[in-house]
């Protein structure tokens, strides 16, 4: 497969060897979390509370997959709009998330953020949930059971294609 083969979890080192626009295909433990759990995060950085994982050199995958079919690890697991967690990601790269998956542009406070802890803003292809899902080949749970599809959960993936769509030098493939 042509583009870079990249494993979680990041380095500084590995963010910054990579450059908007070319693709990767990505390996390793991933997390998911959409809108109501970085909220939930966030209220419990703000409480001083423990995190349900430790966001060194992570991913967050902005997705909320859908229950699995029987016999399938997941169900379709396409990325939403990034721009919906745009309030909530400098908060959770301050506490030491560097990698977010989603679809869609950032806002400059996000790409700030990127360029001061040193992140990184890779593109899902929209429309591709059940592409994607085939990367999966391991899913648990991780916490807010009660958010049902929005719940975080912990997915390992083997060659999940992604493009870096804004490095962390703030070069982005949407054109500002």
């Amino acid at each position: 497969m042509p583009g870079k083969h990249i494993q979680t979890p990041f380095s500084s080192r590995d963010i910054r060897a990579l450059r908007m626009g070319e693709q990767v295909f990505l390996s390793g433990v991933i997390y998911t979390a959409r809108d109501a759990a970085h909220k939930r995060l966030v209220r419990m950085l703000d409480e001083n509370s423990p995190l349900p994982f430790d966001f060194a050199g992570q991913a967050v995958y902005y997705a909320g997959p859908c229950p699995a079919a029987p016999g399938r690890i997941i169900g379709p697991a396409g990325p939403t709009t990034s721009g919906r967690m745009d309030a909530y990601a400098p908060r959770l790269m301050q506490a030491g998330l560097r990698v977010m998956i989603g679809k869609g542009d950032r806002s400059g406070a996000v790409i700030g953020a990127m360029r001061e802890h040193t992140g990184l803003y890779l593109a899902a292809v929209g429309g591709a949930a059940a592409l994607l899902a085939k990367c999966v080949v391991k899913n648990e749970p991780v916490a807010f059971a009660d958010l049902g599809t929005e719940a975080i959960r912990a997915l390992t993936v083997e060659n999940m294609p992604l493009w870096v769509a804004i490095d962390c030098q703030g070069r982005s493939i949407y054109a500002r």
